[in-house]
């Protein structure tokens, strides 16, 4: 042990190519300090912090649980760290996480708290949070109307599983399986003087390819954009926000390689094709989430699943030319 812990001062030393001099303590120089974890101050108890932990006797707060949640959020990369697919690993957290939310819903005012107009829900959001599984990028208008659409089908399951969540698993799979796809911002904003909703989501392609195991270098450059989904929204009874997919593009990110200038150009209009698409059998693509929670810097929603998804004002806001 001795011998190891000489040898590992001898290597950082020579990484760090100081060119110092230096002689390396004898045993009993070490024994003699006591050079053991177990004499870490580590160990010493230190004071629970009152934002990031519960006591019965103290009443949640808005602004604590607000904290909570934020936190969670990062400790679990806005809730893509808990995936089924791989395991059950931190479903603990996300119950905790899912607790919380609907604790600050409970403590919510129906009256200032519930939005009335696509007004009260106005601007820049982006994404802290959310119980969805299989990917993040389920927050666009575009994923749930596809996921609304399941509904109408004839057969709700395949393969002893429910379609829609069969079919976001299968494309979690393909699109983000050996860092071909990594998803970076997802934000929201909206417009109440042209009644639509903009979502946006970055994503960048081959961000980690490699050969596993025998390779240390890129195979392939990283390149990619945000994807724009364009609905109509408006906002009905009890902060129901009822949405209409128009269109699809796509806008550069800086720092970030784009497939070219053509690229940002396309306009998919999905709306109008959505209609042709047999099993659609002639409905638009429709969707609809509630708003459970809205106030000057965090919005909460609810999908048709019973899904959350939180958002909070941008600390750095992205202009979006459309």
């Amino acid at each position: 042990m001795t011998r190891s812990v000489s040898l590992s001062l001898a290597a950082a030393l020579a990484i760090a190519g100081s060119g110092t001099s230096f002689t390396l303590p004898d045993a009993s120089t070490i024994r003699s300090h006591n050079f053991s974890p177990l004499h870490s101050t580590v160990s010493q108890e230190v004071p629970a912090s009152p934002w990031f932990t519960d006591d019965e006797n103290t009443n949640q707060s808005t602004e604590k649980l607000k904290t909570q949640i934020l936190q969670l959020g990062a400790a679990l990369d806005r809730g893509q760290s808990y995936n089924p697919t791989s395991g059950d690993y931190y479903s603990s957290s996300m119950d905790t996480a899912r607790s919380k939310i609907q604790s600050l819903i409970a403590l919510s005012d129906p009256e200032t708290n519930v939005p009335k107009s696509l007004d009260d829900i106005a601007g820049e959001w982006e994404l802290v949070f959310t119980t969805v599984k299989h990917g993040i990028f389920r927050s666009s208008p575009f994923f749930l109307a596809v996921q609304e659409a399941f509904e109408y089908s004839e057969e709700k399951e395949a393969f002893g599983e429910d379609k829609a969540t069969l079919f976001f698993k299968l494309h979690e799979l393909q699109t983000c399986s050996w860092g071909a796809s990594k998803i970076g911002r997802v934000a929201q904003r909206i417009d109440p003087k042209t009644g639509y909703l903009y979502s946006e989501f970055d994503t960048s392609i081959f961000s980690l390819t490699v050969i596993p195991i025998l390779g240390w270098f890129k195979l392939l450059p990283t390149f990619g954009g945000c994807v724009v989904t364009a609905s109509k929204a408006k906002l009905a009874e009890g902060g129901v926000l009822e949405m209409e997919v128009d269109y699809t593009t796509s806008r550069p990110v800086p720092g970030l390689q784009g497939l070219g200038e053509w690229i940002w150009s396309v306009k998919v209009p999905v709306g109008a094709v959505w209609k042709f698409l047999p099993w659609n059998k002639g409905r638009s693509a429709d969707c609809s989430v509630t708003v459970k929670y809205v106030d000057e810097d965090f919005r909460i929603v609810e999908d048709k699943s019973g899904d959350l998804f939180v958002y909070s004002r941008p600390v750095v806001s992205r202009h979006l030319d459309i």
